[in-house]
């Protein structure tokens, strides 16, 4: 393995095995909380919806 192999991938700090690939438990929940608040992103196409649902129930 390269020596960037062995570095979170946050902060650049060496990884440690218990919060592998991150150097700790901070850097495994910033990182968590990221995609939880959509800050990655997967690149592809637009999702297509249908006209016909009605998030209230109603007809």
């Amino acid at each position: 393995m390269s020596r960037k192999a062995n570095q979170c991938p946050l902060c650049g700090k060496p990884q440690k095995p218990e919060a592998k690939p991150f150097c700790s438990q901070g850097c495994k929940d910033r990182d968590l909380l990221k995609w939880l608040d959509e800050g990655y992103r997967v690149p592809g196409p637009m999702a297509e919806y249908e006209d016909s649902f009605d998030p209230d129930g109603s007809d």
